[in-house]
């Protein structure tokens, strides 16, 4: 599996990515890290602390807002990985970049990289950033039967879901993940996902 992702990110240039705003949208980078069996890859995911003022308690990548001492994105991506679960960048082979998007709900543009991880050493995530981190299979979201549906904004807008063990993982994080097995692996997962002219009706920009 590994090694179909790999030749198929080689359609996506993984060069300097700007860290300059563009239109005054603001710029993040997540990384996708790899691990483990290379025919049956997992996936490090981050569920963020309760506390948070924004997306407490989601399932996420490691990775976050572009700063000034970043020379690109890839930068941003790998020093987020370090600071949230002191993963270093020696550590991880950057396999490539998938296209860049947003959330559905949020005018931040995100650019998602790839990488693999040899080995994980004992990961140590920051309390302050971080509940817990955890690996899940990326064999589980090619089983179509694990998809699921929720009401969300007070039933305003259904959204897609899995479950694992004893998280919720929705929104972009899940996003992301379909988009890249539709790419590199053809898996044709469809979710059923709000339109933005939806999303505008409902008061949403």
């Amino acid at each position: 599996m590994l090694e179909k992702i790999k030749k198929q990110l080689e359609h996506y240039t993984l060069e300097s990515v700007s860290a300059s705003a563009q239109n005054d949208v603001p710029l993040a980078a997540v990384m996708l890290l790899l691990h483990g069996d290379p025919e049956d890859p997992q996936i490090i995911l981050t569920q963020r602390a309760k506390h948070l003022t924004s997306h407490a308690g989601e399932v996420a990548f490691p990775g976050g807002m572009k700063e000034n001492i970043d020379n690109d994105l890839l930068a941003t991506a790998l020093r987020e990985t370090q600071e949230e679960i002191s993963l270093s960048s020696g550590n991880i082979k950057v396999l490539g970049k998938l296209p860049s998007d947003s959330p559905r709900l949020s005018m931040i543009r995100v650019t998602p990289f790839m990488g693999w991880v040899d080995s994980l050493h004992s990961l140590s995530p920051d309390p302050s950033e971080i509940a817990s981190v955890f690996n899940f299979p990326l064999s589980f979201l090619l089983d179509i039967n694990h998809y699921q549906y929720f009401e969300f904004e007070e039933g305003k807008i259904r959204l897609p879901y899995v479950e694992y063990q004893d998280y919720k993982i929705w929104g972009f994080t899940l996003k992301v993940m379909v988009d890249m097995l539709n790419h590199t692996l053809d898996a044709q997962i469809k979710l059923c996902l709000p339109t933005k002219s939806e999303l505008k009706q409902l008061g949403y920009q």
